[in-house]
């Protein structure tokens, strides 16, 4: 089974840090024929573009900040300008802050919701529309969250968030179907991402061991990897998951609805 992305052009969010420069790493290696990778520092995208084309993958650096709302259809442009076209559109930026139920506020909703579902719906929005210009098909992968099936109570914001891109990831999937766009979410557990490593570590005062200490309450003893991660989101992206699509797979130590198992981090 050949898990490749010969000859695809991809657009990462959140492409310059954690989980998406890992899947942009992986995505070079096997075989994109570009990358335009979006996030918010320039100095880092600049790194990762160099890394990428080292590995003999062209790779276009976006620099936006998808909490505005005319990010998507900007950073859709100008990756179309670059590469000609989008074969494959990967939503893996998105922000952790906490807010429960209680301490939630209006602007902590309007911040959430406007990068991790609005900037979606949109980046697929404009996706779909180039696909379907030139009759091509495509595939697109949403990096979403076990706490989409109900959250830790401080990550009530988050969690939401994340429950609507996964109705959008299958709405999507069903209304292009007969477009042969395929659609699918990635409901991904605990990852010691740089991003989480400053939130557990410094934002929550949990100190510099606490992927240890978090690990060692964890079922396998051990938290999932962004090349994990990574390497299920290309097999998404491929033309190996052949006729996948409306799919949200938990990518987590935990089987959903099994006795004594919670769900969420």
């Amino acid at each position: 089974m050949n898990v490749g992305l010969d000859g695809k052009i991809l657009v990462v969010t959140g492409g310059t840090l954690g989980l998406g420069e890992t899947i942009c790493r992986l995505a070079a290696q096997s075989g994109a024929a570009g990358i335009a990778l979006v996030g918010r520092n320039t100095e880092r995208g600049a790194n990762v573009s160099r890394a990428l084309e080292a590995l003999g993958c062209p790779a276009h650096f976006i620099q936006a900040e998808l909490g505005e709302a005319d990010a998507p259809a900007t950073v859709m442009a100008e990756a179309i300008a670059r590469f000609g076209r989008v074969d494959c559109l990967v939503n893996a930026a998105a922000l952790t802050d906490r807010a429960s139920l209680l301490d939630g506020t209006l602007a902590d909703w309007e911040r959430l919701f406007a990068v991790n579902a609005r900037a979606p719906f949109f980046l697929m929005q404009a996706a779909a529309a180039d696909m379907n210009a030139r009759g091509a098909p495509g595939s697109i992968v949403n990096i979403l969250s076990v706490n989409a099936h109900c959250g830790a109570p401080e990550l009530a914001i988050y969690s939401a968030t994340k429950g609507a891109l996964s109705t959008l990831t299958r709405n999507a999937a069903n209304a292009h179907l007969a477009d042969r766009i395929r659609v699918n979410g990635i409901n991904m557990g605990w990852v010691a991402t740089p991003s989480e490593n400053i939130m557990q570590g410094k934002i929550l005062g949990n100190g510099d061991d606490w992927e240890r200490k978090a690990a060692s309450g964890l079922p396998l003893k051990r938290m999932l990897t962004m090349q994990e991660v990574a390497q299920l989101t290309l097999f998404l992206l491929s033309d190996a998951s052949g006729l996948m699509t409306g799919t949200l797979t938990d990518l987590e130590q935990s089987v959903l609805g099994a006795p004594g198992r919670g769900i969420g981090w």
